[in-house]
């Protein structure tokens, strides 16, 4: 096939020394027309040095199936190999595509043509084809073929619109015969606070150093609760607009005092980065914890329910 020896270029405009040598061959030497065939590229360069092919835009009369790499390292220069697999589409003498390096070298980069080869792309026929007929011809273009009739078009159509009628008939009837079933009663708010409280003592913040994060869920359960609880928005209020929201609202059951120093002591943790003691968040985990039930307790008096929501 060809086979093509670079000898070592000076350093380029990037500063990168060329190869010592780079070579190119083909094979097999012939081909069949949309038969594979490789086309080898070994360059020995410095070992510092890493080269890697590209594959161009154009083709021509080629068609890229792939290409493996391997790179074999000595003490004084490296030499890699690129084994790329084709397919020719065109008969005769053809050159194989422009490929070109990229090559890199301690930060630079520059690209190196690589060395191209020859391959004879011959007829899948044989030598006797042609006096028998048997030639190759070009793909004859589309053409157009009449229908004699319409009845198949009326059947599909036919048969989709009876299917569209049966679907939409189907959802009707299912629709009637579907109940509707009136939602399931609120779960009592002292339950879910509860709840909220219990899950937040399982995951043991304190005992991992996470206080802030603990003071943050704490403050957020007790907001929602004294929100739902006597009737305003409490999750977005700072502390001193829910403490004056409570203040002028009837709260039976709320010890006040106890409340507001609660409210500072949880924003000096949770703004501050504070650092309370284990026994200090479990004091104050154990205060929401009855502030719950005697504010649940207070309501349920006042208005003789049993259900816990005011």
């Amino acid at each position: 096939m060809a086979l093509v020896a670079t000898p070592a270029r000076a350093a380029d405009d990037a500063g990168i020394i060329g190869p010592f040598s780079l070579e190119g061959q083909a094979a097999p030497e012939k081909v069949k027309l949309g038969e594979s065939f490789e086309l080898t590229l070994t360059v020995t360069h410095l070992p510092s040095q890493r080269y890697e092919l590209k594959t161009p835009a154009e083709l021509g009369d080629f068609e890229y199936l792939g290409q493996q790499r391997s790179r074999v390292d000595g003490p004084q220069s490296s030499t890699t190999t690129v084994k790329v697999s084709l397919m020719a589409f065109a008969l005769g003498k053809l050159e194989t595509p422009a490929f070109t390096f990229e090559v890199t070298d301690e930060g630079f980069t520059s690209e190196l043509p690589a060395p191209r080869a020859t391959v004879w792309v011959v007829s899948t026929l044989p030598a006797d084809a042609k006096s028998k007929g048997e030639n190759l011809y070009d793909v004859r273009p589309p053409e157009q073929v009449p229908i004699r009739t319409w009845r198949l078009v009326y059947a599909v159509a036919g048969a989709l619109a009876l299917g569209a009628l049966a679907y939409a008939l189907s959802r009707w009837l299912a629709r009637r015969r579907q109940r509707v079933l009136p939602p399931p009663p609120p779960e009592p708010l002292d339950l879910r606070t509860s709840r909220a409280l219990s899950e937040l003592a399982r995951e043991d913040l304190p005992g991992q150093s996470r206080f802030n994060e603990f003071y943050f869920r704490l403050s957020e359960i007790l907001r929602g609760y004294l929100g739902e609880r006597f009737g305003f928005e409490a999750l977005e209020s700072t502390t001193p607009e829910l403490l004056e929201a409570l203040r002028i609202r009837r709260t039976p059951g709320l010890a006040f005092e106890e409340l507001t120093a609660f409210a500072h002591e949880s924003d000096f943790a949770r703004y501050a980065r504070a650092e309370p003691t284990p026994a200090q968040c479990k004091v104050h985990l154990e205060f929401v914890y009855q502030l719950v039930r005697d504010t649940t307790s207070a309501a349920q008096g006042a208005t003789g329910s049993t259900n816990g929501v005011h």
